[in-house]
């Protein structure tokens, strides 16, 4: 069986002159006479410390690191935490990005003399690339994080962060950084028009799928044959994870008579296969499930030869659409049919003034509209 931790510093003791002593990141601490209950504590604290610091030992009051060594320090510990089921989530490519704009450009300075300005200086950086409103922001949030994790782990002097935490999101209007154009339902007639110029039935079959179930495409990805309760008339979908998990909240997708129809195939495969594989073999990503739409949208509605390089490409940007679109249609029609709880229901939203009591009630509601709709 593997080892579930690393191996903790060994307490020992130094014959010569009968005190314990343990090693940590290269220094030796001497605990007092071997064997003592006092110095089995003083080993615990030192140890136990030198665990939660990322194994690495407290920062003295009057040393200074530089913000490299923040970084890295916080860059060891995204590394671990920032994982699902054995894989890297997406936020540990969203957090290397973001230390890279600082390394480079504060990378040898003092970390308590990354303030404010030095933030905003970072944030323009974001924004003279390109990066959207919201993804500035986003990366801001997250620097910051770094900073609050360096105080939490004695590594910085808590007025650094406190300073950082004064300066506040781009706001919309306010400032240079474009915004992200609203994510838009994709009308029928397109997904149709989409779907004759695919070539895998598998990914015509899962844009049905997600178009009449409002589920999320990651979801659609991890559909076993094991995970759905096929007990009832409509059936349901509990995937083994989902985006919301790590608050505590469930997520269960209702399929009616359509998408039963469609999925009843695939629940032929073993119980714990993906129900939908990539015509080479594995499982889908987002981006080559989006890169296989994109791709029809071109066949289904190609430029005019008469546009010029840049006039196509503006052509192809208004005539594609993304596999999250599909969702927002679902929302809309059920909203407009059923109502926002239903559609705020069906689709997993959240709700601040849904609470728990009311959960067995949506179900029956979620369960009602796929009965129709599904």
């Amino acid at each position: 069986m593997p080892r579930l931790t690393k191996s903790l510093p060994k307490y020992r003791k130094h014959k010569a002159s009968g005190q314990a002593f343990v090693e940590l990141s290269g220094h030796r601490f001497y605990l007092g006479p071997h064997g003592t209950q006092a110095s089995h504590g003083q080993y615990d604290r030192l140890v136990g410390e030198w665990q939660q610091n990322g194994r690495r030992l407290p920062t003295k009051p009057d040393e200074v690191i530089t913000v490299s060594e923040l970084l890295a320090a916080y860059w060891k510990f995204a590394e671990e935490y920032y994982v699902k089921d054995g894989c890297k989530t997406d936020e540990q490519q969203g957090i290397k990005v973001a230390l890279s704009f600082v390394r480079r450009m504060y990378g040898g300075e003092a970390v308590d003399a990354f303030g404010p300005l030095a933030l905003k200086a970072v944030r323009q950086a974001f924004v003279d690339t390109g990066h959207c409103r919201q993804y500035v922001n986003q990366n801001v949030g997250r620097i910051k994080r770094v900073f609050c994790w360096g105080v939490e782990n004695e590594m910085i002097p808590v007025q650094t962060y406190q300073a950082l935490t004064t300066v506040v999101g781009l706001k919309k209007g306010k400032t240079e950084a474009v915004d992200h154009d609203p994510v838009e339902p994709v009308d029928d007639a397109t997904v149709e028009a989409t779907i004759l110029h695919l070539h895998h039935q598998v990914i015509k079959d899962m844009i049905r799928i997600q178009r009449l179930t409002g589920c999320r495409p990651g979801e659609l990805f991890l559909m076993r044959p094991s995970d759905i309760d096929r007990s009832a008339d409509v059936w349901r979908y509990v995937p083994k994870t989902h985006k919301t998990e790590h608050r505590n909240r469930s997520r269960v997708i209702f399929m009616g008579p359509q998408a039963q129809a469609i999925l009843a195939p695939y629940l032929l495969r073993a119980s714990k296969s993906w129900c939908f594989e990539r015509p080479r073999g594995g499982q889908f990503k987002r981006w080559n499930y989006a890169h296989h739409i994109e791709k029809a949208c071109k066949r289904a509605f190609p430029a005019p030869k008469e546009l010029s390089v840049d006039e196509k490409k503006e052509w192809h940007k208004r005539h594609k659409w993304s596999p999250n679109r599909l969702r927002h249609s679902a929302a809309t029609f059920i909203r407009s049919r059923f109502g926002l709880e239903a559609a705020q229901v069906t689709l997993g939203h959240s709700n601040a003034k849904v609470t728990q009591i009311y959960a067995e009630r949506d179900m029956e509601k979620a369960t009602q509209v796929m009965r129709e709709v599904g």
